[in-house]
């Protein structure tokens, strides 16, 4: 098994980062077909982008979650920021994340993470956090004070965040929209059928009806979710929950390949070809959706950026149409 060290306490002993998965037998990791790979990072702004990650002591989930995109996006200094630690409460499957008991709260955090996002220049910030059920409001009070310290330090930096479902913590939802980030985003990971072997710690229909919660509170707020296809799910399943999401009133959607971080983890069991991630977007947008990333390599923050500006284009389309 692979081993982490505590980044707070730098002289804690290592620990097993997925202790839950330990009993599990190894599975067939299936070859990668040529349309996945992706070259290795070995940028000047790789490194600059390390470099600061580095110097602010910031956890990212780029590097947590084994992103096949981290070469890409951290040449153009884009980074997702992982709040509240690298040890997450939950253990879903698919997830290279660490399991355990998670770490007290940094309280610089925020701050870190500002001064961060102002020295890269960023336009666009995607910030996510690992599960915390062991807090009682889930994290929101951190997230809110995230987007406030970026808000202070970048005032012209748009904010993206991915957040947990914030099962059973009342009031979370409420005080996270109240930041007002300018887009937020709860992946639903896969299709109900699919939950208890790939997200078993959450519920499918908290997280629709978390993602309409959010337009209920902020009907002007943009809203995201995400699914990874490859991990036994039929087509018909797939084009159900785009219209879960259409009657939660979700903006945009992203659909993209699981990839098996370890022979521990869910096992891929198709890889989808790229004709048929068109499929999924040419449908997904006769649904309504204002935009849709469907593609093998699509992850939630990828192109996030460039994203958002062209979400934000489209809905102000829509309403001249409507106006018209």
């Amino acid at each position: 098994m692979v081993t982490i060290l505590d980044r707070i306490n730098p002289n804690a002993e290592k620990r097993v980062r997925h202790p839950e998965k330990a009993h599990r037998p190894d599975t067939e990791v299936m070859r990668k077909p040529d349309w996945i790979r992706v070259k290795a990072p070995t940028s000047k702004g790789y490194a600059e982008t390390r470099s600061i990650v580095k110097e602010h002591k910031l956890v990212t989930v780029c590097e947590e979650a084994g992103c096949p995109n981290i070469g890409e996006c951290w040449d153009k200094k884009h980074a997702t920021f992982m709040i509240m630690g690298e040890i997450c409460t939950r253990a879903c499957s698919f997830c290279n994340v660490a399991t355990g008991k998670p770490n007290a709260l940094d309280m610089a955090e925020p701050e870190s993470v500002a001064k961060a996002v102002k020295e890269m220049g960023l336009s666009h910030v995607v910030i996510t956090s690992v599960d915390r059920d062991d807090l009682e409001d889930g994290g929101a009070e951190h997230f809110e004070k995230v987007i406030w310290a970026i808000r202070a330090a970048s005032p012209t930096t748009t904010i993206e965040i991915l957040t947990p479902d914030f099962l059973k913590k009342p009031g979370a939802l409420e005080r996270v929209v109240a930041a007002k980030p300018d887009v937020f985003n709860h992946n639903m990971e896969t299709v109900p059928g699919n939950y208890l072997t790939v997200r078993p710690g959450a519920r499918y229909f908290h997280s629709v009806r978390l993602l309409q919660r959010v337009k209920e509170l902020d009907p002007t707020m943009f809203t995201k979710s995400g699914i990874m296809v490859g991990l036994g799910e039929e087509r018909n399943e797939v084009l159900q929950l785009m219209d879960d999401l259409r009657v939660a009133d979700v903006d945009f959607l992203t659909i993209g390949q699981y990839l098996q971080p370890t022979r521990k983890h869910h096992a891929v069991m198709s890889y989808v070809t790229p004709e048929e991630f068109k499929s999924y977007e040419t449908v997904a947008y006769t649904k309504g959706f204002l935009m849709v990333a469907s593609s093998p390599l699509t992850r939630s923050s990828h192109h996030a950026g460039d994203d958002f500006a062209r979400l934000r284009a489209a809905r102000e389309k829509k309403m001249l149409v409507a106006a018209e």
